[in-house]
């Protein structure tokens, strides 16, 4: 009986432990007892460690949308992928079968398969029977591709090569023997060649060549060669002195001697992510993986404000941002924003105090204090913006579009000097982020399925990490010392990699259910700068944006009313400010009052003349004979009947010693 009781006691315990779980979940509750939120449900990516979200006894039979295809892995893509010659199922299912290809594309009529016309008679196979290279493919003399010599060898010009050793070696190779002729001129020997360094003799012609440190341009001259500019020689800053180099570090970093790697100073990074069992954190090694707000479910976009270690999460789908503190034991999670629409990014200027989000619902990006009062609308019509990021300390604010017209913008804090950074070759940007020290932007493509980079100007674009089987489903981005980060939904992992050229590549967390936004914590990433806003609060009302980009000698501010504020409909909604400009010393000053009362006694000598010349005895004038519209002055009155008076001039000379 005791046996039996046990097991009794524990089917009642298994039982209250389900009923329990049922109760504190408010999305679903996985057969082993986990929560994921409701939104990530049966969407054909397994987000419960044991699966059971994905079980056919919890989503019944599964039905692909009309614009959809159904692998046979029973993933749904949409439908223009199928037959563009990449496996997107997976299983390769959406490239079988295809009876027609599109007009890219050359169609293998065995498998279905598409190949690219591109590779077509190339000299290599791309359709398993060859097709794409036989003769009913290839016209006559184009199959199969004629063969050209490579840069170390010498073509005898009947489709014959030869290594170049062999030329003008004294015993004929080619079949006209013509690697043997011009074999006895030195070029060399007259003007150097025309080189501007070295000149080598060739057994046929002469080449061009620079001593260490320079490199050859327009194939005769040769200049030095800036490391600094050509290559990621160093992990921030790079000196270039003579031909040569040095690597140096932003201040609150310092370099590693064993790797020339610029490592933050005091403590590890910590590395805070969303996902669909709440907003965890962990530090950048992958240790002390701590729960932070368990009941934040899902994989929304994240910022923080490192100063006093707060974070923001936007729920996904709701429009709601929420504010986290990080200090000491989790804390209860304050709502800010609620129903404001689909918030697909956030970014903290630290400098001055503000908020910036992207909205996809109203196409916008909107601005507002941390508390998120004072918001407005700050740039409109936008296709899809994704991404956001602020770079207080320069002025930039940067944002990524998807849609129909993918693309990456920068413009100022205020929104005005809109500059397009990257246009082509892009297809769907989920994320940004920024490499403060070297200027440069990163931003992951979850089309592409790589994670690029270009500098604040639009200058030196690079593809740092490409396709490795972690970058399917990209949704958050973070750059920190010498490496990239990001989530990924697909393999459930949030992953790093050098940040320069993708390699050392590793998984940090697997197994996180829903991965989504994520945000590095550390202090150097919001270092400390002067608020153009920060002596101005008696001067706006409500919201004050820095405009670093007005033109003027002084920095300059905008104060913003918010939304609901009288004026908010008018075209005065926004108003710009200049600051004052330094104070003179006291012998500037000086100076300039000496010349103002010089000036001053010339001008009343001049007026005193002027007034003896035009002032005579005059006949009586009437009301009806003068006329005040001849100055706009309120001062000047209707003279009274037989006064003398002068003639008005149009222009009245005011000085203003105010200001000195």
């Amino acid at each position: 009986m005791g046996y039996l009781s046990r097991i009794l006691l524990l089917t009642q315990l298994l039982t209250l432990h389900h009923i329990w779980g049922e109760q504190t979940c408010p999305g679903f509750l996985c057969k082993d007892g986990g929560c994921i939120a409701q939104s990530v449900l049966c969407d054909n990516t397994p987000d419960c460690r044991d699966g059971s979200d994905e079980l056919e006894d919890t989503c019944g039979l599964r039905h692909c949308k009309k614009d959809e295809f159904a692998c046979n892995s029973s993933r749904c893509v949409s439908l223009r992928f199928r037959c563009d010659g990449t496996d997107d199922c997976g299983d390769g299912s959406d490239e079988a079968s295809c009876q027609n290809c599109t007009a890219d594309f050359f169609l293998c009529e065995r498998t279905g398969s598409c190949v690219a016309r591109a590779k077509l008679c190339d000299g290599r196979p791309d359709c398993p029977d060859g097709q794409d290279e036989g003769a009913g493919t290839c016209p006559s003399g184009q199959h199969p591709a004629p063969h050209t010599c490579s840069i170390s060898e010498f073509s005898c010009g009947d489709g014959q090569c030869m290594p170049h050793s062999w030329r003008c070696d004294h015993s004929p190779d080619c079949a006209d023997a013509r690697d043997e002729d011009d074999c006895d001129q030195d070029e060399c020997l007259v003007n150097n060649g025309g080189c501007s360094h070295l000149c080598v003799d060739q057994p046929m012609g002469f080449l061009c060549d620079c001593p260490a440190g320079m490199r050859l341009v327009h194939d005769s001259q040769c200049e030095e060669i800036d490391m600094c500019l050509d290559s990621d020689v160093c992990n921030q800053l790079c000196v270039h002195v003579n031909g040569t180099f040095s690597c140096d570090c932003h201040e609150g970093y310092l370099m590693s001697p064993r790797t020339g790697e610029c490592k933050a100073k005091g403590d590890v990074a910590q590395l805070v992510l969303s996902s669909s069992e709440g907003v965890r954190r962990v530090n950048t090694a992958g240790m002390e993986y701590r729960e932070m707000a368990a009941h934040l479910l899902g994989p929304g976009p994240m910022a923080a404000l490192t100063a006093n270690r707060t974070v923001y999460w936007a729920r996904p789908g709701q429009g709601s941002i929420y504010r986290i503190s990080m200090d000491g034991k989790p804390l209860e999670p304050v709502l800010l924003l609620k129903g404001h629409g689909a918030v697909l990014g956030l970014a903290v200027d630290w400098i001055h105090e503000l908020l910036y989000w992207t909205n996809a619902d109203t196409h916008s990006i909107d601005v507002a204090r941390l508390d998120v009062s004072a918001q407005r609308l700050l740039i409109g019509g936008l296709a899809m913006p994704t991404g956001v990021a602020v770079e207080p300390l320069l002025g930039f604010l940067f944002w990524s579009e998807g849609g129909s017209s993918p693309r990456i913008e920068r413009a100022g804090l205020d929104g005005e000097g809109r500059l397009p950074l990257i246009t082509s070759a892009i297809w769907n940007p989920v994320a940004i982020s920024l490499d403060m020290p070297r200027r440069l932007l990163y931003w992951v493509d979850s089309g592409m399925r790589t994670i690029s980079r270009v500098g604040f100007d639009g200058q030196h674009r690079k593809t740092v990490v490409e396709s490795n089987g972690y970058l399917d489903r990209p949704f958050g981005l973070a750059v920190f010392e010498g490496h990239v980060y990001w989530s990924e939904q697909d393999t459930h992992s949030i992953c790093s990699a050098d940040k320069h050229n993708g390699s050392l590549f590793r998984v940090i967390l697997p197994n996180i259910a829903s991965p989504g936004g994520l945000v590095l914590i550390h202090p150097v990433l919001q270092p400390k700068g002067p608020a153009v806003c920060g002596n101005n609060g008696g001067v706006c009302q409500y919201e004050c944006v820095p405009d670093l980009f007005s033109g003027t000698s002084s920095p300059s501010f905008t104060c913003i009313l918010p939304k609901g504020s009288s004026g908010d409909d008018d075209d005065d909604a926004v108003v710009s400010h200049t600051l004052p400009g330094p104070a003179l010393s006291d012998t500037t000053s000086a100076g300039i009052l000496s010349l103002i009362v010089v000036l001053s006694v010339l001008l009343a000598g001049v007026v005193l003349w002027w007034w003896r010349e035009e002032c005579r005895p005059s006949r009586t004038l009437d009301l009806q004979d003068f006329s005040l519209k001849e100055s706009q002055d309120p001062l000047i009155q209707a003279p009274a009947r037989g006064m003398e008076v002068c003639p008005v001039k149009d222009t009245l000379v005011k000085l203003d010693l105010d200001h000195y």
